[in-house]
């Protein structure tokens, strides 16, 4: 009981990154094959693309 829980939240987590990172990336290029790569690399490009924009987090 106390192991599957945390796998379930992180696969879900994963995903969410996945999709954040989908959708900024097709906002941003427009290519289906950047949203592709992009996406496999989730909550790193999501924290990459935060990071680079001005303003940083705060917007």
């Amino acid at each position: 009981m106390t192991g599957s829980h945390g796998g379930e939240a992180a696969r879900i987590g994963v995903g969410l990154g996945s999709a954040i990172a989908v959708a900024v990336s097709w906002s941003l290029n427009k290519s289906i094959v950047w949203a592709a790569i992009h996406g496999v690399f989730g909550w790193f490009y999501v924290l990459y693309y935060a990071f680079t924009r001005p303003g940083g987090l705060s917007g």
